[in-house]
């Protein structure tokens, strides 16, 4: 069984761990409405991409 030779310290550990973490999700505002949404996505309050009626409310 493996067994470290030393204590991993502090900033070792903290270096390690820092992709380890929540990303918040980039978000436009919507042409129509004004509300936020994810790029690329139909705008979930007005239906609304790229500027035309996709889904009807």
């Amino acid at each position: 069984m493996a067994v470290p030779k030393r204590k991993t310290s502090k900033k070792v550990k903290r270096q390690r761990r820092t992709h380890k973490k929540l990303h918040l999700p980039g978000m436009v505002e919507c042409q129509n409405c004004g509300e936020y949404a994810k790029p690329h996505h139909v705008c979930k309050e007005c239906g609304n991409y790229n500027g035309k009626e996709v889904v009807e409310k």
